[in-house]
């Protein structure tokens, strides 16, 4: 048997399948072993951002020590805007490219789990002019 035909032969195989299975029960292709993507696949983050981080918490900790201000001035810039916000975020400030610009963002144990693209929109929120009715012209504009 070839290849093409190995492969036809399987998915006509699956296809008699999903259509042999009750239909209360959804067919799940192979390969996802039985948990969604994000379970086995694990929260996807930028490596260099999450080194970053942790010398950023360790510059804080150091400071903490010395009982000198805790305050990050220099937010850690990244254009990263898929990367999963994780708890040794928290606390730290991220500068999150917009497309155009860097926008501050303070991670708090909140935005845990979520993406650091949702809190820097990309777009404007439209400004539509307001109509200003002259109060002379009540029965509407004369011709």
């Amino acid at each position: 048997m070839s290849f093409g035909q190995c492969v036809t032969h399987h998915r006509d195989c699956l296809m008699l399948r999903a259509a042999a299975a009750p239909a209360w029960r959804s067919f799940r292709p192979l390969g996802s072993r039985g948990f969604a993507r994000s379970r086995w696949k694990g929260p996807f983050f930028d490596i260099e951002l999450l080194m970053a981080a942790r010398d950023k918490q360790e510059e804080l900790r150091e400071l903490r020590r010395q009982g000198k201000s805790v305050q990050q001035r220099k937010p850690i810039e990244t254009t990263c805007r898929s990367t999963t916000i994780i708890p040794e975020f928290i606390g730290l400030k991220f500068a999150v490219h917009n497309g155009k610009e860097y926008k501050t963002v303070m991670i708090t144990d909140d935005m845990v789990g979520h993406k650091l693209g949702e809190f820097s929109p990309t777009r404007r929120r439209a400004k539509h002019p307001v109509k200003v009715i002259d109060p002379t012209q009540v029965g509407g504009p004369k011709r």
